[in-house]
């Protein structure tokens, strides 16, 4: 998978998710596996650069590159000196957010909006690329509404601008996250351009990826969701891509290590207040599989210390060692 100068080590991009892609995120699917991820988009409003929150998701310290960073917004010279601010910054990848079905977002015609005006969506992609000397990436859907889809339009459109790369969700902005994910637009995104296409959208498995691979003849699947609590799932992809073999997922033991190391992570990234209120949902995630998840996930939901924390997360683990060993058994899994 190529995205300009950068040959990525595998096809497999964890989404840009608001609210989930920061960089302990980021980090931790690059370490099991991940070959790129995206930030959690950043606006291109001049006047909230300097805010904590959008700092914060800037702050790329550390991270393994290539460093990609999604903007997002509705207007041309915005979105390029907001390219340019992210790249002064250490952006690598500069990456359009056209897809995002959230309201907050598509109200002011951003996001997934933008599709419905294709000269804006022309003038956002030249403007951006003409703005930055690194690879600009464009994610989108594949159209309004269902009876809008006008991905091909769009795809063609930002070859011809520059753009680098396409990640395609399988969706319309008006499905949201409802229904099933469509592939054939992604087949027919890919069988237009010369481009490297990812595609996205309800990847959920090993055995998922390999069949829309197939089935798109997309060079890369971009995960978001399946991955929240399951971040292992991208070394478990790569293991089946490779050798046609489900790879077994992590045992209680290297679950609490995966557990605990995020959750160091996100102490250290955010500070006690936040990280302690942050790290709630990671948990939630985490365990919504294992028995005792509900009661354990409402303890954890009252604590607000680090030590608090780990303590309660130690004890979950041992607790379902002793009482099931190495794993737990899916017929017992909640």
């Amino acid at each position: 998978m190529q995205i300009g100068p950068y040959t990525l080590p595998n096809r497999l991009i964890v989404a840009p998710m608001a609210g989930v892609t920061d960089r302990p995120f980021r980090m931790l699917c690059k370490r099991l596996g991940a070959g790129l991820a995206v930030s959690e988009m950043v606006t291109s409003i001049p006047g909230l650069w300097k805010t904590d929150k959008t700092v914060r998701r800037g702050n790329h310290e550390g991270e393994p590159g290539p460093i990609a960073v999604q903007i997002a917004g509705g207007e041309p010279g915005m979105m390029a000196e907001a390219a340019r601010y992210n790249v002064s910054r250490g952006a690598q990848i500069i990456d359009i957010n056209m897809g995002c079905p959230a309201k907050k977002v598509c109200n002011v015609a951003a996001g997934s909006a933008l599709l419905k005006d294709e000269a804006l969506v022309g003038s956002i992609l030249r403007a951006v690329v003409d703005a930055v000397d690194v690879p600009v990436t464009l994610k989108f859907r594949t159209g309004w509404c269902p009876d809008s889809r006008n991905a091909l339009t769009i795809a063609r459109m930002a070859e011809d601008a520059g753009i680098a790369a396409l990640a395609l969700h399988g969706r319309t902005r008006s499905d949201a996250y409802r229904g099933a994910a469509e592939y054939d637009t992604i087949r027919q995104v890919k069988q237009a351009v010369q481009i490297p296409v990812s595609a996205n959208g309800d990847i959920d498995s090993p055995q998922k990826a390999r069949e829309v691979l197939q089935h798109t003849g997309a060079d890369a699947v971009m995960i978001g969701r399946a991955a929240q609590g399951r971040p292992w799932l991208f070394r478990e992809i790569q293991h089946f891509l490779e050798h046609g073999r489900l790879l077994l997922g992590p045992d209680l033991a290297e679950m609490q290590d995966i557990v605990r190391g995020h959750l160091t992570d996100l102490y250290d990234f955010y500070g006690e207040y936040s990280g302690c209120r942050i790290a709630r949902k990671h948990i939630g995630w985490y365990v919504r599989d294992l028995p005792g998840a509900e009661p354990f996930r409402q303890a954890m939901n009252q604590l607000d210390s680090t030590a608090a924390q780990f303590a309660t997360v130690d004890g979950y683990f041992d607790h379902l060692m002793r009482e099931f060993g190495d794993r737990v058994p899916l017929a017992v899994a909640a």
